[in-house]
């Protein structure tokens, strides 16, 4: 594990849909990163301090509509996690019409480093990623 942006860096996948989780897990492995995926908050939240991933990319609306952000906040509150860069990877605009992206970076509301739509290309996925690993 590293965090210098080196393929081999471990990533925590946290998403409800299990193809969508899947479809990431595919696209960073094909660059060489060892990826794990998990489908609710509470399994994030494990993960994130059992594993000790190197990223963690995370949606916003699972079980709740606000999981991820809640999540993130609990994150950035852990000593143990309180570093670990967090990729807000959602389609919240599109079912709800609001626009959180200007928020990233808040950090009582949404104390994300990244924030990218799902429509988004594979392409720029990886590149957020590699940006977010670099740091």
């Amino acid at each position: 594990m590293t965090t210098d942006g080196n393929p081999r860096a471990k990533i925590l996948v946290v998403d409800d849909d299990a193809e969508q989780a899947m479809a990431i897990k595919a696209i960073l492995e094909s660059r060489g990163y060892v990826v794990g995926t998990v489908n609710d908050k509470a399994s994030g939240l494990e993960g994130a301090r059992t594993e000790s991933p190197d990223l963690i990319i995370l949606d916003v609306m699972m079980e709740g509509r606000q999981d991820g952000f809640e999540m993130a906040r609990e994150l950035k509150k852990d000593p143990q996690c309180k570093d670990t860069p967090i990729l807000m990877f959602t389609s919240i605009k599109e079912k709800t019409g609001t626009d959180f992206k200007s928020a990233a970076g808040d950090p009582s509301w949404l104390p994300v480093e990244g924030f990218l739509d799902k429509t988004s290309d594979p392409e720029v996925l990886l590149a957020e990623v590699e940006k977010l690993l670099a740091k």
